[in-house]
């Protein structure tokens, strides 16, 4: 599944309409998930069923179209099923429990409800929420796909404005140009990551170079009136200067991966557990704004594209065990050289780590994770994340 994302262009009324359909989409979401505590045993059938009693009962969800209410079901049995999941695989700690939404962004049509131009630059939306028609910005041209293979289209909004996107039934395809090459990588603060061939990459700190302005920003805002238009325009102001920081972690994390994948055939990384790193609330920041995870998301992501091998490995003692010799170093995080007394071997911590982790891709390390189960199309285009064991075992930071 691909996705296609173009900025809308419309009227103030317009806009109006799509938050109108939006708020509407919650209202459903929430009224099925209330259905569910209240009765038992309601099934996904059942809540694609209520959404025509809500059409009845309420005006206001008559004029949305009958799939974008289905989508709306189909969001709270989505949190239904994975509770239900996780209960199933007795997950450790919270499973999950479905909240009721409050901060609901998109509405999504499915293949009725909407209708693109012939000049494929405008789409109309012909349900009752009065949203018309609207002007699709963006350089891709949708109308190179046959409508039948439009799935899903999703209206949502920004800080920066509302967008619309095309969920296409298509299988994107690279031809990978071997390299001969394999590679571990070594994630840290100190540098972004550090490879098996000794190559660093340097840490991008978008937030932390963004930080004074967002203090900025955040005071701004704690000194404006409650309801008033100079704090509405304010919370659009920091809700722009965060959405530029994701923006930029989403590039670089996205051109360093596919960087990485291209250049070489195996790839091997550390499954760090970073939900249980972030609990260090000396580093915390610091590893938020490194994003490994949507780093790896990527990796493996074009690593199934371009059909390269990449292979996730415990990474308990990389960092301590010597990566000539295999005898154990105890070293604390302070120390960034990695010296073995038994065959001498001088290297920077991270570099060693980085050919230990290689070693134990190679050798099958039991455990591993792999770009077969790591990386699956969903109905929204995203990849799902590789599950990894609970039980890998934590690594220092750096």
């Amino acid at each position: 599944m691909l996705i296609y994302e173009y900025k809308l262009d419309g009227s103030k009324a317009q806009f109006a309409a799509i938050e109108e359909a939006i708020r509407t989409t919650q209202f459903i979401r929430n009224t099925c998930l209330r259905l569910w505590m209240d009765a038992r045993g309601v099934s996904r059938n059942d809540l694609q069923r209520y959404c025509a009693v809500l059409a009845r009962q309420f005006p206001f969800a008559l004029s949305l179209n009958s799939q974008a209410r289905q989508a709306a079901a189909d969001r709270a049995w989505a949190a239904i099923s994975r509770f239900y999941e996780h209960c199933k695989k007795k997950k450790p700690g919270k499973k999950g429990s479905p909240q009721f939404q409050h901060d609901c962004r998109s509405v999504e049509d499915k293949q009725t409800g909407w209708k693109l131009d012939p000049d494929g630059v405008h789409i109309r939306f012909t349900d009752g929420c009065g949203i018309g028609r609207l002007r699709l910005i963006g350089s891709r041209d949708i109308m190179a796909f046959p409508l039948s293979q439009i799935k899903r289209v999703r209206l949502l909004r920004r800080a920066d404005g509302y967008y619309c996107q095309f969920a296409v039934a298509a299988t994107r395809r690279v031809e990978h140009q071997p390299s001969g090459k394999q590679v571990g990588i070594d994630l840290g603060l100190r540098a972004f990551f550090t490879d098996s061939e000794g190559n660093t990459v340097a840490p991008p700190q978008y937030l932390c170079k963004a930080e004074r302005r967002l203090k900025r920003l955040h005071r701004r805002l704690s000194k404006t009136q409650k309801r008033s238009r100079n704090r509405r325009k304010a919370r659009q102001a920091l809700s722009k200067a965060y959405l530029k920081v994701q923006r930029q972690r989403e590039d670089f994390a996205r051109k360093q991966a596919n960087a990485l994948v291209s250049s070489h055939d195996v790839i091997a990384y550390e499954a760090l557990q970073i939900r249980h790193l972030v609990k260090n609330r000396h580093l915390a920041k610091s590893i938020a704004d490194a994003a490994w995870g949507r780093f790896l998301w990527w990796v493996r992501y074009y690593g199934t594209l371009h059909q390269v091998p990449v292979i996730g490995v415990e990474p308990a003692f990389t960092t301590q065990d010597c990566s000539r010799c295999g005898q154990r170093v105890k070293k604390s995080l302070s120390v960034r050289t990695h010296l073995c007394p038994g065959c001498g071997l001088l290297l920077d911590r991270d570099h060693n780590a980085a050919l230990n982790i290689l070693q134990k891709a190679l050798q099958g390390t039991v455990g591993q994770t792999g770009t077969d189960e790591g990386v699956s199309s969903n109905a929204s285009g995203q990849p799902a994340a590789t599950r990894r064991r609970s039980a890998t075992p934590r690594k220092q930071a750096g």
